[in-house]
């Protein structure tokens, strides 16, 4: 695993042909050049798309020039890693195989330079989402998949589209943002008193960077309101906003 390491969630890469997107996947696409240049490792920790459902023989080209950055990174050296959030439900052996050198369906933990280190996506972990809980069984069973798979792609998709909403809808008052760093904290606390050092989640839009202990706890934001990322130098982990003029810029 090589240093640096960069840690992003929430990009929530839409099926949308508009100029926003457009320009939102180029603010993306000259970050991951930057890490093609520096070298390094990436970790994607959930909702890289905002809908992505994989056919046996069909993947949807709207993603067309993800899958070709991804692909730069990989032919760079640069290993990429990936948590499913709860949009990336679906994905199969082009996502798995062709482009990222290794994915996870729940959290991970591993140690680098004497740092451990824990990811999680982050959905599912507050008192209020036992509904969600209960939703998420249902729609990541293989039942479930295997239905939705029977439907045309065309289909498929078109659905997907509709349920799909603005990306506005996941910035939330910071009322609510307190309640969730209030009950992420205790989450991320018990983590560093069993010897985790560093606790990372995304899900939750806000882009926080807390010092807990001798353990931080980070979430990590997205890339349409903030454009943030964290990165581990081998001494200490930081939460920076992308900027393709000051790639040193701290939030």
């Amino acid at each position: 695993m090589e240093l640096p390491l960069y840690f992003i969630s929430d990009l929530h890469l839409r099926l949308d042909p508009s100029e926003k997107e457009v320009q939102r996947q180029k603010r993306l696409f000259h970050f991951f050049r930057h890490i093609a240049e520096t070298k390094g490792t990436l970790f994607i920790v959930g909702d890289l798309f905002d809908f992505y459902f994989e056919y046996k023989n069909v993947i949807p080209k709207d993603f067309f020039n993800f899958y070709m950055e991804i692909h730069r990174l990989k032919e760079a050296g640069v290993n990429t890693h990936f948590i499913f959030g709860n949009h990336d439900y679906w994905v199969m052996d082009f996502i798995t195989k062709e482009l990222m050198y290794k994915v996870y369906d729940s959290d991970i933990e591993f140690t680098k330079n004497g740092k451990r280190f824990f990811l999680t996506h982050g959905d599912g972990l507050l008192s209020w989402d036992r509904g969600y809980r209960i939703m998420k069984k249902i729609i990541r069973s293989p039942f479930f998949i295997w239905c939705y798979r029977w439907l045309h792609p065309n289909i498929g998709y078109w659905i997907a589209k509709k349920f799909s909403g603005d990306l506005e809808h996941y910035t939330h008052p910071d009322e609510y943002n307190r309640k969730v760093l209030d009950e992420l904290t205790p989450f991320a606390h018990d983590k560093i008193i069993d010897g985790v050092d560093y606790v990372l989640c995304g899900h939750y839009h806000q882009a926080t960077e807390k010092q807990i202990n001798s353990g931080k706890l980070l979430i990590l934001g997205d890339w349409f309101t903030f454009d943030s990322y964290g990165i581990f130098d081998g001494e200490d982990l930081v939460l920076k906003r992308w900027n393709s003029k000051n790639p040193s810029s701290i939030l």
